[in-house]
């Protein structure tokens, strides 16, 4: 572990007001939005219920606006089955009951369209290999994967799992990646168990293996596999809309490292998921590891993860499921410290929370946490990879003042969304995270409070492309206009 890891790890224990102002213009917050048996949305109860599942679902995105959460991780595919209408696989019974009934409206159009007027990035995240247990599967009749592409599915300990190594595979995650991409306005893929299962020493691929294993031995051929697997969904995306950011959640420990072992629990070993090449390669936005531990299986990994970026995103999954008395009773202390330590590494770029209930029944304070410590609007780091030019300047900007507010107009461009700022000096400063207060607006207006009588209130807007790209400011001055008295002749 990094010397300097060490002692700002020690710095922490005792964190003051001060430390939590010490807010990034970008970083990732994000959290992990389940819909499998209902855990986070829609809920069990509600079954059937189109409008509660559409209010409970916008009380959810209220309270985690309300604390800056600026990224949804919504579970879109979720055991070979999905929440939105598709050609390829049966809708998934969480919302209605049945396997294959839909509701009377679209959820994930219906999520994305909330997240967005809501100034969030949704990314779509889809289980990738596994397919559910037996009896799930047998709920989808002729529809299961297993039934209609037998030859690539694989039973083993109970469950059914696409099988990675067959080239089939790949051309049906391929034609739902491009199902969702081209439907909808997603900001992000994020794939989930892009693995193989772990306890996999009798895995039934020996067939496969003996027939194609390109030299290699069979670890090497799994972890190709899924390399291979990664680069063909990576490929399909940026063919479609290359502004997408296409993730990956993985296992938390990649490997052993120098100083630490990781137990035999592993992405790289346990799994056959080679994700630090991944983005060696280049063949993946942002990677989320799990890392769902304390202590010496949290810290040294986490750096590790951040010296293995290659200049790609790597967002620490934070467990913050294990505060609840059921699971670890974590302390909140250990969440704290982690995100700390997390925003202080100059290669990790934020954290995920897992699950979206947990943080919205603020189990042990941890919303009252975030909240605090996201007291500041962020925008999502950019993807400079791909992209480094930044879109035209707003144009137009002007204000309207009324009685008791003013509204800030300017002229739109195709492809953006709006950053608004505001401060008391001009021009105002765009670096400063402080004087950021609306998010990715896809208006071209703005109704604000008018500012008091005893200073001045100037405003800037930036238009910012789908890539993370931000424009210069256009900038407006409002000085304040002293009431002038006049006296009476006596």
């Amino acid at each position: 572990m990094k010397k300097w890891l060490f002692y700002l790890f020690l710095s922490f224990p005792i964190l003051s007001q001060a430390q939590y102002a010490l807010s990034p213009k970008r970083e990732y917050r994000a959290v992990w939005l389940t819909t499998i048996k209902g855990l986070d949305w829609p809920k069990e109860e509600m079954k059937g219920d189109d409008e509660a599942q559409r209010e409970h679902l916008c009380q959810v995105l209220d309270s985690l606006q309300a604390i800056n959460i600026n990224t949804i991780l919504l579970q879109t595919r979720i055991r070979g089955d999905v929440i939105y209408p598709s050609d390829l696989e049966p809708f998934a019974p969480v919302f209605t009951g049945r396997h294959g009934k839909s509701p009377d409206y679209d959820p994930l159009a219906y999520v994305i369209e909330e997240c967005h007027r809501r100034g969030m990035q949704l990314h779509a995240w889809l289980v990738t290999i596994p397919l559910g247990d037996v009896s799930y599967v047998q709920g989808h009749g002729k529809y299961s994967l297993p039934r209609l592409r037998p030859n690539q599915c694989v039973k083993f300990k109970g469950a059914w799992y696409m099988e990675p190594s067959h080239p089939a595979t790949i051309e049906h995650l391929s034609a739902l990646v491009e199902e969702i991409v081209t439907r909808y306005d997603v900001d992000g893929i994020h794939f989930d168990y892009i693995r193989y299962p772990e306890g996999n020493e009798n895995y039934p691929d020996w067939g496969r293996y003996n027939s194609s294993r390109r030299g290699m031995s069979r670890a090497d051929w799994r972890r190709d596999n899924i390399t291979r697997l990664m680069s063909a969904l990576y490929a399909k995306v940026k063919s479609l809309k290359p502004w997408v950011c296409v993730s990956a959640a993985t296992l938390g420990k990649h490997d052993d490292v120098a100083r630490y072992s990781s137990y035999g629990w592993n992405a790289y070993h346990t799994v056959c998921q080679e994700a630090q090449e991944w983005m060696r390669l280049g063949i993946v936005d942002a990677v989320f590891p799990m890392l769902y531990y304390t202590d010496n299986h949290f810290y040294p990994f986490v750096c590790d993860w951040g010296e293995q970026a290659h200049g790609r995103h790597v967002v620490a999954g934070l467990g913050t499921y294990q505060l609840h008395e059921e699971e670890k009773d974590w302390d909140l202390e250990e969440i704290e410290r982690q995100l700390h330590v997390v925003r202080a590494h100059p290669h990790v770029v934020g954290a995920a929370q897992f699950r979206s209930q947990f943080v919205t029944d603020n189990v042990k304070g941890v919303y009252t946490l975030l909240d605090a410590l996201y007291s500041l609007p962020a925008l999502v780091p950019s993807m400079s990879w791909l992209s480094t030019t930044a879109p035209a300047m707003p144009q137009g900007l002007i204000v309207e003042e009324g009685k008791y507010e003013l509204k800030l107009k300017w002229q739109g461009q195709e492809g953006v969304t709006y950053n608004i700022y505001s401060s008391a000096t001009y021009p105002v400063d765009t670096d400063d995270p402080r004087n950021l207060c609306r998010t990715y607006s896809n208006d071209t207006t703005l109704v604000v409070p008018m500012p008091s009588l005893v200073e001045s209130r100037h405003y800037a807007v930036t238009a910012i492309d789908r890539y993370g790209n931000e424009s210069d400011a256009a900038q407006l001055r409002r000085e304040l206009v002293p009431i002038r008295h006049t006296s009476s002749s006596r």
